[in-house]
């Protein structure tokens, strides 16, 4: 059987069972028929099930009224907390925290988005990102880079920015094997030492673009010159006799003295009257029905070199999604993943993990974000067009999920699910109030489909139970929990107001916009950046520096924290809750672009879209308009995760940083002197 054939039969037996968690069920528990794994070892297991951003609040009343047993039984036998979050609670400082048992000063990881304080508001990528390398040999139009003596040029490097030990590393020296399914912040993948860990990369994980995910859109009523529209490309069509030629744009070639995007050119012949089209491409024919999405499509993207040297290639995958044939020709094409049969990237440790998932499993999305929230953001996807995709998505995690169970005696198994983090952003509504995009029926039908997805989360932890019983503990949590939507507060635009942020007509902090007037930072005090991040222009620090250290300092953040948790909003209501101070909060070595003061916004509210990135928009406050209606970066204490587990949690006020201690403890390993956390099966200390 090839492996295309495998992945349509598997694909076709999770289509025909009732829900994806169903179909999970019953492929685990025929696992032991194939002969993989018929015995198990009598050595320690810990399985941790990562739910992203499932909330206690929901999960509370879903277990009161009956929808939650299995986790309601962890519940009635003493195996459920709230659980403390990251400050601020956002997906990659909570699982940097997770990961190293330390506060965000021990590991480095305070936001999303970061600032290089020596090139004065330049965004970057908080959890990952790529070394410029250094030395090349200019051949014509290229750059050749040659790392061996005599040239030793450096090539580029993907480098992870989190900073801290990993708690698995001390696992794997104590010679326990752990395997871990794309946890956040761990990309690329940290090395074994020892050889006992195995993991596939999750979020920070790039598409082929280098970004996070970048659909491509077709349609015959797109702009006649390709329009990036943040999270993907919208291009024009034109059909001659019913057939097109259209371009994939792939990964940049750096090869080339000025990097050019690469591309992979394919054909369309649409059929009106059976409502159908074929798309050739490289040699391959996929025939679709309007509405049906393709299997997984390889594409090979050349990088044309010297006429002495051989060109480069790299792989890449997609699938594509015919949403209508006529009269308005329209096509989605998911993010250009990274091929796990040939990555172009490191996205597993140890490196060959990947292709032996893949060898079993065929292909699968990779890329950090999995489920295209932008495309129904953008308005590319329809309601029920995302739900259909989101349902693709959770088809191969409980595939990967089979896998990963086949391939487990003993030692850590940790393994994430985003499902319960990017569905409810879209479709969480548990208010009266208007939806910022859906009628009032529509949004109690959708937040009806996130308490779906809830069910069917609770059915994977009755699987495990009945899998392993007292033969492993079982922790599921979630890192942060989730919150309404309705309103934004534009930070930069509050500091510009109040004097903060100067010139008094400044609307963009970045300077690359020519017709908006940028910053004065001989005059600007502190700024926004991110979700949650304010920041002082301190002098010997920022570029651009001016606030003297000492009192000037202590005066301004105290100023600042009283004014901003002063504001309410137009009809009276507080918008922030609490602002943290990160020197009252944070400790570590890792102190270096921790924000000044970190924003801990009310339920309700969050900053804007506009000012994550500096821009200063006509109102302070205004309605969010987009179907990302619901979010945590909060106030840590208004959306703490949840903590189940099958044993009895005995400590006070579990969080996060406690987790790694815990797990470490429950194989006999020592807690290093770094980590801040405790063992939460122990009873507290006695006073």
């Amino acid at each position: 059987m090839t492996g295309n054939e495998r992945e349509l039969d598997r694909r076709q037996f999770l289509k025909e069972s009732t829900t994806a968690a169903a179909a999970f069920t019953a492929a685990v528990r025929a696992a032991p028929a194939r002969g993989a794994r018929k015995q198990r070892s009598s050595a320690r297991r810990v399985i941790v099930l990562g739910f992203d951003a499932m909330d206690p609040v929901l999960t509370e009343q879903m277990m009161a009224a009956g929808d939650l047993p299995n986790l309601d039984r962890l519940r009635r036998a003493g195996g459920y907390r709230r659980l403390g979050t990251s400050i601020p609670p956002q997906t990659p400082v909570a699982f940097a925290s997770f990961i190293t048992g330390l506060n965000p000063g021990g590991h480095g990881i305070f936001d999303f988005i970061h600032r290089d304080p020596k090139h004065q508001y330049l965004p970057l990528f908080s959890a990952a990102g790529t070394s410029r390398g250094s030395g090349y040999w200019e051949v014509g139009k290229h750059k050749l880079q040659l790392t061996f003596w005599p040239f030793d040029h450096t090539a580029p490097e993907q480098l992870l920015y989190r900073k801290g030990i990993p708690f698995w590393d001390y696992l794997d020296e104590a010679g326990i094997p752990t395997h871990i399914y794309e946890i956040p912040s761990n990309f690329p993948p940290s090395p074994s030492k020892h050889g006992r860990h195995r993991a596939l990369a999750g979020l920070g994980t790039p598409d082929m673009h280098g970004g996070y995910g970048t659909y491509q859109h077709f349609a015959q009523n797109g702009p006649y010159k390709p329009r990036d529209e943040g999270g993907g490309i919208r291009s024009r069509i034109i059909f001659r006799n019913d057939t097109a030629e259209a371009k994939l744009i792939g990964p940049d070639n750096t090869f080339l003295q000025k990097p050019q995007p690469t591309s992979v050119e394919f054909k369309i012949h649409r059929d009106r009257q059976a409502d159908a089209a074929m798309i050739e491409v490289q040699g391959q024919r996929i025939l679709l029905k309007r509405g049906q999405w393709s299997k997984w499509v390889r594409l090979d993207f050349r990088f044309p070199m010297p006429s002495f040297v051989p060109d480069e290639h790299q792989s890449g995958i997609c699938r594509f999604y015919l949403q209508e044939v006529a009269p308005i020709f329209r096509l989605y094409v998911t993010p250009i993943n990274i091929d796990p049969s040939d990555p172009a990237l490191r996205i597993s440790e140890p490196p060959e993990f990947v292709q032996e998932v893949s060898k079993e499993l065929g292909l699968f999305y990779t890329a950090g974000f999995q489920e295209d929230h932008k495309a129904l953001s953008n308005k590319v996807f329809t309601d029920e067009e995302y739900v259909e995709q989101t349902n693709i998505v959770l088809e191969e995690r409980m595939e990967l999920l089979g896998y990963a169970l086949e391939h487990y005696d003993d030692g850590l198994l940790f393994f994430y699910f985003a499902c319960t983090d990017l569905q409810p952003h879209m479709f969480w509504w548990n208010s009266d109030e208007p939806h910022p995009v859906r009628s009032p029926e529509d949004a109690r039908k959708y937040h009806g489909h996130v308490k779906e997805l809830y069910k069917k989360m609770d059915r994977i932890v009755g699987d495990m139970l009945a899998r392993y019983g007292d033969q492993a503990s079982l922790i599921a949590m979630s890192d942060h929990g989730m919150a309404n939507f309705k309103r934004q507060f534009n930070l930069n635009r509050w500091l510009r107001d109040n004097g903060y942020i100067q010139p008094s007509n400044a609307r963009d902090l970045t300077g690359l916009y020519p017709d908006k007037v940028g910053p004065d930072w001989s005059r600007t005090r502190a700024y926004g950046l991110g979700l949650n991040s304010l920041y002082l222009n301190l002098r010997g620090r920022e570029r651009d520096g001016i606030v003297r250290g000492g009192d000037e300092r202590e005066a301004l953040l105290t100023k600042l924290v009283e004014k901003l948790e002063a504001i309410r909003d137009i009809d009276g209501k507080p918008v922030i809750r609490r602002v943290y101070r990160a020197d009252e909060v944070y400790s570590g070595a890792e102190m270096r672009l921790a924000p000044d003061l970190i924003i801990g916004y009310h339920r309700g509210h969050r900053c804007s879209w506009a000012t994550t990135l500096g821009d200063m928009t006509d109102e302070v406050f205004s309605d969010n308009d987009s179907a990302w209606s619901a979010d945590h970066c909060l106030a840590a204490e208004d959306v703490p995760g949840v903590l189940f587990t099958n044993r009895p949690i005995l400590a006070d006020a579990p969080a996060l940083i406690d987790l790694a201690p815990t797990i470490m403890a429950e194989f006999g390993v020592r807690q290093p002197p770094a980590m801040v956390g405790r063992n939460l099966f122990n009873p507290p200390a006695a006073t």
